[in-house]
């Protein structure tokens, strides 16, 4: 199973970007899908998240800014980011929790970097 992660690019502050992650292989359901962010000297964190009913949570840094959504059938989880800060700065990594022909496992992206100028 790989995930292939896209979308990442530079924009001003206040602008908007939308990051997608898609997986490929013998995957056979999805449970949770999610992005993390690593920002320069600090620790990856959780930006948001999504489980196989559509249950939503995010960080709160985030929270009313940033929309996550996914497409289980497609097996693609989705980060729209709105009203973007310089603080938003960071390498964007997406995960799929899901059962492939090993069973569950965790998979990752490889990082898509967003970067907000003041």
């Amino acid at each position: 199973v790989q995930l292939q992660a896209s979308g990442g690019g530079l924009v001003q502050a206040g602008g908007s970007l939308r990051l997608s992650c898609a997986a490929s292989g013998p995957i056979f359901s999805i449970n949770t899908m999610g992005w993390y962010r690593q920002a320069p000297g600090k620790q990856r964190e959780l930006v948001a998240r999504i489980t196989n009913s559509g249950a939503t949570n995010y960080a709160d840094s985030v929270k009313g800014r940033f929309t996550i959504s996914g497409d289980n059938a497609k097996h693609t989880v989705f980060l729209q980011l709105d009203g973007l800060k310089p603080e938003d700065t960071a390498v964007y990594y997406c995960y799929q929790r899901l059962r492939s022909d090993l069973g569950y496992s965790n998979y990752w992206g490889q990082g898509t970097l967003v970067t907000v100028s003041s």
